[in-house]
Order: structure tokens, then C-alpha cells, then sequence
């Protein structure tokens, strides 16, 4: 089966780029893929701010990472930049971390303003880690999205077309072996 991995910036767990990031996993299992979601706030901060890669949890995170074959890049646009909390952990990842890898990045943001970040910040991130391709990527304002009270996320339609086309090109993208697989 299939292995993506979907990694969440966000420094909330009730953030709008959680919920989203929640709901691409969701839609991609729903697919047929083997999907792990890996919160970058949930590793042990002594070990991401001291570059300390040999603990278990560390160790599962950077192991995650290197086994997927697509790799979902979620944050938050805070400053013009995506989220502090994913450059601490990107920078952990050897050279070729994403070396072969289909990676969809995703930001969220307040202002339209900020609709570049992807492109200006982490796509020569990514690129820089050797990312096989980084496909188109989506970024979507904060007043497009809504929490639910079950916690999961509500689009507005267009935004959620965006992000549903974003994902499809994501698949889309995946070596054909992978692609082949949740293919219907």
C-alpha cells in the first residue's frame, strides 16, 4: 500500500491548518492510501530546538518521513513565512530527506497577502530537501475555513474545490505505482 505522510506546522492543535491537514488525511485514507499524520508540535521541543535526532519519538518522526513516497506539507503563514515549528523540524531532515518524494504544500493565512508564501518561501525549502516534484501546492484564508463542534473542518465550496483539486493533482502526481493503487 501506498505511504503518505501528512506533516502539520501548526503550533495549535485547534488550528485552522490542523483542522484542514485533519481533513486531507482523512479524504486521502478514504482513498485507499496508508496515511500517517505527524504533528510537529507534538515532538519534544528540548530535541527539535537542540537538533537532537536519536530519541524514539524524533527518531519515528524523521523514519516517517523517510519511508512515505508523498509527503503533505501543512503550515500556517505567520510573518510572510510558513510557521517556525516546521523550519525547526525541515531542518532536521538529512539533505535528501525528500529525496523521490511527491510533496503537496498547503498554507493558511489571514490576508491574501501572504498567497505567495508558498511559492517564494517553502518551495526552494522543499526543493532544497530534493523533492522529486512539488506539485502546485493551495493556500487558503483563515474566513474560509470553520470549525466544527466535532472538530472537524467546514470549507467554504470554493476553497474546498481548491483544496480537493490540489489533493487529486497530489495523487496525481505520485509515481505511477502509487497512483495506480487508489486509483478507482
Amino acid at each position: 500500500m501506498t505511504s503518505l505522510l501528512a506533516i502539520s506546522g501548526s503550533p495549535s492543535a485547534d488550528s485552522r491548518t490542523a483542522l484542514v491537514t485533519r481533513e486531507i488525511v482523512r479524504r486521502l485514507s478514504l482513498t485507499g492510501f496508508d496515511v500517517g499524520h505527524l504533528n510537529v508540535r507534538d515532538l519534544p521541543a528540548p530535541d527539535l530546538l537542540a537538533a537532537r535526532t536519536g530519541g524514539v519519538e524524533m527518531r519515528r518522526a524523521l523514519d516517517a518521513v523517510a519511508s512515505a513516497e508523498g509527503v503533505v506539507i501543512a503550515t500556517p503563514v505567520y510573518k510572510a513565512a510558513y510557521s517556525g515549528l516546521l523550519k525547526t523540524f525541515l531542518d532536521l531532515l538529512p539533505q535528501s530527506g525528500l529525496a523521490g518524494k511527491t510533496v503537496l504544500p498547503l498554507a493558511t493565512g489571514g490576508s491574501t497577502a501572504h498567497v505567495l508564501t508558498i511559492d517564494y518561501a517553502l518551495r526552494p525549502v522543499l526543493a532544497a530537501l530534493g523533492a522529486r516534484h512539488v506539485v502546485a501546492g493551495c493556500f487558503l484564508l483563515d474566513q474560509a475555513i470553520e470549525r466544527r463542534p466535532d472538530r472537524s473542518a467546514w470549507l467554504q465550496p470554493e476553497a474546498e474545490l481548491r483544496l480537493f483539486q490540489a489533493v487529486d493533482d497530489f495523487v496525481e502526481a505520485l509515481p505511477v505505482s502509487a497512483a495506480t493503487i487508489a486509483a478507482p
